[in-house]
């Protein structure tokens, strides 16, 4: 195993669903990452929310996901952009949970608030 396959390995890692994206307005937010690639997660549904969509932790037939390795620095950066507060964590616009992917766990956001008047997106696809 050389020494950067092993580097990522022990970083955290990220999946990202909506605007984080490659090609989305705040994709910029994780400038210096390495995208480690896409998967398909089945443990979360994804739901409209206009501007971006947010996910809920019920099973799905997948949402695409792009995981990327990123720094605790970077971890920090997009806790304050989704708007998760460690110290309170189902108080904040969204929580955040580790999930299982084919480059390892990552962590995922999720929504916290109610979402039964959103639309589902049932394609997974944002």
């Amino acid at each position: 195993m050389n020494y950067l396959h092993q580097a990522i390995q022990h970083c955290p890692r990220v999946a990202v669903y909506g605007t984080l994206k490659h090609g989305h307005r705040n994709h910029h937010w994780l400038n210096g990452a390495d995208m480690l690639g896409q998967d398909r997660l089945t443990e979360i549904t994804l739901y409209d929310l206009g501007p971006y969509p947010g996910a809920k932790l019920t099973p799905s037939t997948g949402v695409a996901v792009e995981v990327y390795a990123i720094n605790a620095e970077q971890l920090a950066r997009l806790d304050q952009l989704e708007g998760y507060f460690h110290h309170a964590p189902s108080q904040g616009l969204y929580n955040r949970t580790t999930l299982p992917t084919q480059y390892g766990d990552a962590w995922c956001y999720i929504y916290n608030p109610a979402v039964e008047q959103r639309s589902l997106m049932v394609s997974g696809e944002w």
